[in-house]
C-alpha cells in the first residue's frame, strides 16, 4: 500500500469520526490503543441469583447494609468497566452491585423457551427483578451505553426505585417510531454496525468474529484510551455467553423496527415512546474523546426535571468513561446521591 493511500485512509477515518462529535481518530491511534495500561482491579468471586427470567451473575462490594448502588455496563463491555469504581464506592460505605446484563458473562436464561430479547424495556425489567431478588427497594444508579439507557428507563418508569443517577451520554431512551426517521449521512455512517447487524451476513459475522469485532468497537469508541490486550481479553470472556449474539442482534434489529419485541412489554414501550422526563437527581457525563454516536448535552438537558448537573471529563476520555476515568465517575455517583 502506498504512502498516499495510507494518508488518505488516515484523513478519511479522522474526518468521519469527527463529524459525529468525536475526537479525530487516526490509524496510529488504533495501533496505540492495543498497547497500554494493564488490567489491575478485580472483583471477588461472582455471585448468582434467580431474578425474573434470568439467573443473574453479579459482583458485590461494600457493606451489606450500606445504601445500594447499581452499576450497569453497555455493549460491548461488561462488569469490568467498574472494576476500579466499585471499591471506591465501597470505601464510602455503599453496597455496590454490578450485574452482567442478559447475554453477558455468567448471566443465563432460566428457560430455553424464553425469547432472547434485547429490546430496551426488557433490560430494565431485568434490573427491577434483580432489585426485588436482592431485596433492594431503592438504589443509586451509575451507568453508560445500554446500561445508561436502562437506568434512564427505570428512573422514568419506576422513580420510586431510584435515589439518584449518573448517566454517561445523557438521555438515551428511544423508540422504534423515532428511529424510523433517517439521520444525516455522516451520522448514519457512525451507526455502521447497526446496519451490519440487520443482515444475516452481519449476524454470522458477529458470531464468528465477536472477539475482534468488539475490540474494534473499543478502539473506535475510545480512540485515546490505550488499553492493553489483558484488559480487553478480561472483558471479552463475557461475550462467550451462549445468548450474547442473539441478544445483541435482536437489540439492534428491534431499534430499527426489523424485529418485534414481546407483547407483554408493549405498554412499557408505548410509555417510553413519549420520551418521558426524568425527575430523580441526575448527573450526566461525557468524555472529551467519545468516538461513539452520542447526543450533544444541550439536546437532552431539559429531559431532566429534578436536580441536575452535567460534567465534561477531559483528558482523552472515550465512550467507556467509568473504566477510563474511574475517579471522576465514582465522584459523580457520590455527588448525585447527595444532591
Amino acid at each position: 500500500m502506498t504512502d498516499q493511500i495510507n494518508a488518505w485512509r488516515r484523513r478519511f477515518i479522522g474526518t468521519t469520526i469527527a463529524s459525529v462529535g468525536a475526537m479525530q481518530l487516526g490509524f496510529s491511534d488504533l495501533v496505540r490503543a492495543q498497547t497500554t495500561r494493564p488490567a489491575k482491579a478485580d472483583f471477588a468471586p461472582l455471585r448468582q441469583i434467580d431474578a425474573g427470567t434470568l439467573n443473574v451473575g453479579y459482583a458485590e462490594a461494600g457493606p451489606a447494609n450500606g445504601p445500594a448502588v447499581i452499576l450497569l455496563h453497555g455493549w460491548p463491555y461488561d462488569i469490568y468497566s467498574f472494576a476500579e469504581v466499585a471499591p471506591m464506592l465501597a470505601a464510602q460505605g455503599y453496597r455496590v452491585i454490578v450485574p452482567y446484563l442478559r447475554g453477558y458473562g455468567t448471566t443465563r436464561f432460566l428457560s430455553a423457551d424464553t425469547p432472547r430479547n434485547g429490546q430496551q424495556a426488557v433490560v430494565a425489567v431485568d434490573i427491577i427483578a434483580l432489585m426485588d431478588a436482592l431485596k433492594i427497594q431503592k438504589a443509586a444508579f451509575g451507568a453508560f451505553d445500554w446500561g445508561a439507557r436502562t437506568a434512564n428507563i427505570i428512573a422514568a418508569l419506576w422513580p420510586e426505585r431510584v435515589r439518584s443517577m449518573v448517566s454517561v451520554s445523557g438521555y438515551l431512551i428511544g423508540s422504534q417510531q423515532a428511529n424510523r426517521a433517517p439521520l444525516p449521512p455522516k451520522a448514519e455512517f457512525a451507526w455502521w454496525y447497526q446496519f451490519y447487524f440487520a443482515t444475516e451476513r452481519g449476524q454470522a459475522g458477529y458470531e464468528a468474529n465477536r472477539h475482534d469485532f468488539n475490540k474494534l468497537i473499543w478502539q473506535l469508541a475510545s480512540p485515546k484510551w490505550n488499553f492493553d490486550d489483558a484488559t480487553y481479553d478480561r472483558s471479552a470472556k463475557s461475550f462467550e455467553n451462549p445468548d450474547h449474539v442473539a441478544v445483541v442482534i435482536h437489540n439492534y434489529r428491534w431499534r430499527l423496527g426489523l424485529a418485534q419485541g414481546e407483547a407483554q412489554y408493549d405498554a412499557l414501550e408505548q410509555r417510553l415512546a413519549t420520551a418521558p422526563t426524568i425527575g430523580v437527581p441526575t448527573i450526566t457525563m461525557e468524555g472529551d474523546a467519545n468516538g461513539a454516536p452520542h447526543p450533544d448535552p444541550g439536546a437532552y438537558a431539559k429531559k431532566f426535571t429534578g436536580k441536575y448537573a452535567h460534567r465534561n471529563v477531559a483528558g482523552g476520555i472515550g465512550h467507556n468513561l467509568p473504566q477510563e476515568a474511574p475517579k471522576a465517575f465514582a465522584d459523580a455517583v457520590i455527588d448525585a446521591d447527595r444532591m
